[in-house]
């Protein structure tokens, strides 16, 4: 019931419908009692099992005064007008009542409709909204192509195998209970003797279904296995047929693919367990209920009449289409409780990086950035180890070294994608962790080495994050980045598509697009990480001519691999090994004959 309860609780604020809902199928299964209930005293009547009632008493809202008016009009009717035209009209009332059942079942239906698909869309959104808030470390752990099962196949899942269960949730339990508390009132004792046989029943379903949670986290798990080697193969095609590797790609994803199927196929064998078992239950119970009762009243020795008991089986077979659909829904949800687990897995993820009680606003950069003591540790392996480093205001600082020396993961550390373990990181002499997220992340601007752009337009693309920017906004940026005159020569200009992370342009073009976007933001701190190592020569001039005017009046980390793109740097800080081992202008850091001559020498021997 606890994992249940992760799921009722998207159903609080649509607590208005589910009332609706659970009244109109209470409507509805009163309905269908009346409709059984009608035949039992005219059975009674015309067989001649019960004297014809001659006079009814006072009427009153109680089940005796209203089935003593009845049989009192039921007779009279037969008596005028015969057993015939009694039967027809008899059978006119029962279409009346079945055609209320239905409309109100359906009206329950309409009230049940936006709480479905409502409580999905809230679960879809809640769950894109922390995979947006998570740090960049949590997916450095996980699975992108896991990440995507969850916010996916698992979502859906909950939808069909819960959500959609909803109705018989909400409706066969009010009828069952309304069928039950008929019969107890019709026969106490056959009613007992029948809640005996229903646990039994129960049970033996409950036995059935108790695995298939187990199974279907199985089969979700593989799925998102399934989706990780799909997100790998999209994405890494190139090497894939550069390598003539497609044979062992193709067995890899069909022996994952094989055995995902494999576990599907047990599960769903035993959610189709669910219908004929219930349903071969009910039909014994019936059984016994029929030669048990009948005894009784072949005997005498029951508080039923014949007729009575002709109707109080018409009612216990209506108990066994809810029961039998109860049955199948808690198959389901018992199915998609397993997806509700992998889903708050995500939700329930702790978020180490959020703004610490009373974080303070920053709206401007004003002095400098401050390194201090900094130490930073991925999976206990130390990469940064007591860094120190000023960054004033309007300077461009260089970060150099050998790749895993720790250049990326200072640049991380600014915008605290990553916070640090020991020391500080300052903003205007005042710790990162003291400000807002929001804001010490407007105040820079990210140009990284494999530009992240979205399908969508160029338009869109440089004008992403940015508030009401205009037009002409984008068309200055674009010019400043030296992207205006690719763009104007595309199909439709600054509102053509450019594909996938940008598929359709070059690696140059992909570059200035990012810078123009960074140009738009207009940010005073700019971090480029590595932005022209990935360039052929024409455009890496094209590009180190935007990123120059861009860097221009702002303060500036710089990482690089070609040393000619940062000489004229403020301060080049050399990194080995997670320090800092040599630091001062380009000329001087040459002829101090170090770790950093060494890097020159070998890039110009290259």
């Amino acid at each position: 019931m606890k994992d249940i309860g992760k799921i009722l609780q998207y159903l609080v604020p649509y607590w208005r419908k589910g009332l609706m809902n659970i009244s109109l199928n209470f409507l509805s299964a009163v309905f269908a009692l009346f409709s059984v209930g009608v035949a039992i005293p005219f059975l009674g009547i015309l067989f001649r099992n019960e004297p014809a009632a001659d006079t009814a008493g006072e009427f009153e809202f109680t089940l005796d005064s209203v089935s003593e008016h009845f049989n009192y009009y039921i007779s009279q009717m037969i008596d005028t007008r015969g057993p015939m035209q009694t039967l027809i009209f008899l059978s006119l009332v029962i279409i009346t009542m079945s055609f209320f059942k239905n409309i109100f079942h359906y009206l329950a239906m309409y009230y049940l409709a936006p709480i479905r698909n409502g409580v999905v869309r809230d679960i879809r959104n809640q769950i894109y909204d922390k995979v947006t808030v998570l740090p960049l470390a949590y997916f450095s752990e996980t699975r992108k192509g896991d990440v995507i099962a969850r916010m996916t196949g698992d979502v859906q899942e909950i939808e069909t195998s819960i959500v959609s269960s909803l109705e018989m949730l909400f409706r066969d339990p009010i009828q069952v209970v309304i069928y039950l508390a008929t019969l107890f009132y019709m026969s106490t004792s056959l009613t007992l003797f029948v809640l005996v046989l229903l646990p039994v029943s129960g049970f033996i379903i409950g036995r059935l279904g108790r695995t298939l949670k187990q199974t279907s986290l199985k089969g979700q798990k593989k799925m998102g296995v399934l989706l990780s080697m799909i997100e790998e193969t999209l994405g890494g095609l190139r090497i894939i047929k550069a390598f003539n590797a497609e044979s062992k790609m193709k067995e890899r994803f069909r022996a994952t693919n094989s055995l995902y199927t494999k576990i599907m196929v047990g599960m769903q064998r035993r959610r189709a367990l669910a219908s004929p078992v219930s349903e071969f239950l009910g039909t014994v119970v019936m059984i016994i209920i029929m030669v048990y009762g009948a005894t009784l009243v072949l005997a005498d020795a029951g508080d039923l009449d014949p007729e009575q008991f002709i109707g109080y089986l018409m009612i216990f077979y209506l108990i066994i289409a809810p029961s039998k659909s109860f049955s199948t829904a808690m198959y389901n949800v018992q199915k998609g409780l397993a997806s509700v687990d992998r889903v708050q897995e995500v939700l329930t993820a702790v978020n180490p990086i959020s703004d610490k009680p009373g974080a303070r606003p920053v709206k401007e950069f004003r002095e400098s950035i401050e390194y201090r003591d900094v130490t930073f540790s991925y999976d206990h392996i130390e990469v940064l180890k007591n860094i120190d480093l000023v960054i004033e205001k309007g300077k461009t600082i260089a970060l150099v070294g050998q790749s895993g020396s720790g250049k990326s993961t200072m640049a991380d550390l600014l915008p605290r994608f990553y916070d640090v373990q020991s020391g500080d990181i300052l903003l205007d002499g005042v710790p990162l962790k003291d400000y807002k997220i929001k804001d010490v992340r407007a105040l820079m601007g990210n140009v990284n080495q494999d530009p992240i752009l979205f399908n969508d337009t160029f338009y869109s693309n440089i004008a992403f994050g940015v508030e009401n920017a205009t037009e002409q906004d984008v068309i200055s940026a674009a010019k400043v980045a030296n992207a205006h005159e690719f763009i104007i020569a595309s199909k439709n200009g600054y509102y053509t598509r450019i594909g996938d992370r940008g598929s359709k342009l070059s690696g140059g073009q992909r570059q200035r697009i990012s810078i123009a976007r960074a140009v738009l933001k207009n940010p005073p701190i700019m971090i480029l990480d590595e932005a022209t190592s990935a360039l052929d020569t024409e455009s890496e001039r094209l590009v180190q001519d935007a990123l120059s005017r861009l860097m221009k009046n702002r303060t500036s980390l710089v990482i690089a691999h070609r040393l000619s793109t940062i000489q004229f740097a403020d301060e080049i800080c050399v990194l080995h090994e997670g320090r800092i081992i040599e630091r001062g202008k380009h000329e001087a850091l040459l002829a101090r004959n170090g770790y950093y001559r060494k890097l020159h020498d070998m890039q110009y021997f290259s």
